[in-house]
This record gives C-alpha cells, structure tokens and sequence, in this order.
C-alpha cells in the first residue's frame, strides 16, 4: 500500500514529539504512547486518548494550578497525535490485510 503522506506525518510527529517546547520531549513521547506518564497526568492523558470527548473544564482547571498553558498544550496535542497515530496505524494494517487478501482471491482465480 503506497503511504504517500508518510514523510508529512513524519514531520509533524517530529515536530510534536521532539521539538522545541515548554515540556520534555520524553515527556511528550511517552503521552503520545500513553506508557508511563507521571501519576498526576496519566488519567487525564489516558482519557484523551480514549475518551477525549470526556475531558471537562475542570480537570483542565485543576492541571493549570500546577502546569502553564503551554505544557498543557504540548501534553494534550502530544496525547491526541499519539491516540490518532495508533488508530491510523490499525486502519493501514487492516488495509493492508485488505489488500492482500483481495490479490490472493484473485491469484486462486
């Protein structure tokens, strides 16, 4: 299957996860991976990445009383590229099955 945005995803993924910023690059890989993120971001990172629709004002209220907004930032874009990386890449695998399913049908005849 041809990728062809794969070098652009690439750049933002740089961008996102090692580029310059007010959190740690090492930070923002492990939110987007949603693996070992410090306790008192976890849940909230966990949820964006699962239920992202869930996250209320409030629980964005209580991390600004310890984070600014910019870390904030990083963290919540870092967990939302990492949960939309994951779903994009089980619908590549899943395509890919797709099509090899689909040329061994026709290699049968």
């Amino acid at each position: 299957m041809d990728d062809r945005f794969f070098a652009l995803r690439q750049k933002l993924e740089s961008s996102v996860l090692t580029g310059k910023g007010e959190s740690a690059p090492d930070l923002r890989q492990k939110v987007a991976a949603n693996s070992g993120v410090p306790g008192d971001l976890a849940a909230f990172v966990d949820k964006i990445h699962k239920h992202a629709y869930k996250v209320t004002d409030e629980e964005v209220a209580a991390l600004r009383q310890k984070y600014s907004d910019d870390y904030l930032f990083e963290v919540i874009a870092a967990a939302a590229f990492g949960a939309a990386r994951m779903r994009l890449d089980a619908a590549l695998k899943a395509l890919a099955g797709s099509e090899a399913e689909v040329k061994h049908a026709a290699a049968k005849g």
